[in-house]
């Protein structure tokens, strides 16, 4: 793609987000919202692959979809209550469609069905971009509405931990891994969204973080599948040593990063009384951190050639910038013991 195209776009991505992100009214969100979708568009659709434009395709409906959804419920808002203030959600039935509508953009069970299938038309970076930078937007505008009953969100986001978990075990592909994994964790910030917004913002970041330095591993593998990760120690030992605990952290094992926002989330559940939420989430929990082993096991010990024919790749250097890789790599690992400090600054 020609570079002033790519910075014009890239532009527009990032303009979109800051808008919503800026904005009190819900036109102006809207239009954020709108204009994040129509740059990211010739991103995804830029390779000219039938898979590519397919998965854009898909994309664009869906998102369109829970725009129009957006600008209704905000309407109707404006209607009953003469109020466009984002913060000033009064009645429950607009309020629940914008939950709806923000859930089927960002993704969560149970309009999660369309996240697996774009992710796996697009090619690692326009995936990285997917699962990370789009997540924002919606999530600030989820952050300042109420939801009409506590037990809605909790509802949705034990369905994204289960669906996120059960969704990954039986998959080949590493992008469709990481589209469950995504659905996961965002199930794991809407459920202490309406008791901790700091800490749902906290475990977004963390997840951003966990979620980049996987996706540039992937992409300096070259690997998109579970077979080809078998001959990533003939490629690049010292990443393949590397990417296990990377896996694990998205998992949420001590003593890595992403134990934190987990710990910290069934901490608060408990303080809410909600100990059967926490103990539905952590056990669910469990079936992601299976499928994150399974990568783990195929890495690593599993030898090529193995029971699966597999052309042993070329050894080529590779162009990507390695330095984004290493400072998501040490943040994902080692963050942990930074927890006091980092709570701290969320709660000033």
């Amino acid at each position: 793609m020609n570079p002033y195209i790519l910075m014009t776009l890239a532009f527009g991505l990032g303009l979109g987000t800051l808008i919503t992100l800026t904005s009190s009214h819900w036109l102006l969100a809207w239009m954020g919202l709108e204009m994040n979708t129509l740059a990211i568009i010739p991103l995804l659709a830029q390779h000219h692959h039938p898979r590519a434009t397919e998965a854009t395709t898909k994309y664009f409906l869906t998102q369109a979809t829970a725009a129009a959804m957006l600008l209704f419920a905000s309407t109707t808002n404006a209607w009953l209550s003469g109020q466009w203030e984002i913060q000033q959600m009064t009645h429950p039935l607009p309020t629940t469609i914008i939950t709806l509508a923000l859930a089927l953009k960002i993704g969560l069970a149970p309009l999660h069905a369309w996240l697996p299938e774009v992710l796996q038309g697009l090619d690692l970076t326009a995936g990285l971009v997917l699962s990370t930078w789009q997540k924002i937007a919606p999530f600030a505008l989820l952050l300042q509405i109420n939801a009409p009953t506590p037990l809605m969100l909790i509802s949705l986001s034990l369905l994204s931990i289960l669906i996120g978990g059960w969704g990954g075990l039986n998959q080949n592909q590493l992008r469709k891994i990481l589209a469950y994994s995504s659905i996961a964790h965002l199930g794991w910030m809407v459920l202490v969204l309406q008791f901790s917004p700091s800490l749902t913002l906290l475990t977004l970041s963390l997840y951003i973080i966990m979620t980049s330095s996987l996706f540039l591993s992937f992409k300096t593998n070259k690997t998109t599948t579970v077979n080809s990760l078998a001959t990533s120690w003939a490629k690049t030992p010292t990443l393949t040593l590397l990417i296990p605990p990377i896996l694990l952290s998205l998992g949420g094992l001590p003593p890595l990063t992403g134990f934190m926002p987990k710990w910290l989330i069934l901490q608060e559940l408990t303080k809410q009384d909600l100990a059967l939420a926490a103990t539905t989430a952590a056990l669910s929990a469990l079936l992601s951190l299976y499928f994150y082993l399974r990568l783990c096991y195929a890495m690593t010990l599993t030898m090529a050639p193995n029971t699966v024919t597999n052309t042993t790749p070329w050894r080529l250097p590779s162009t990507q910038l390695s330095l984004p890789l290493s400072i998501s790599a040490c943040l994902t690992i080692s963050l942990l013991p930074l927890t006091p400090t980092i709570l701290t600054m969320t709660t000033l």
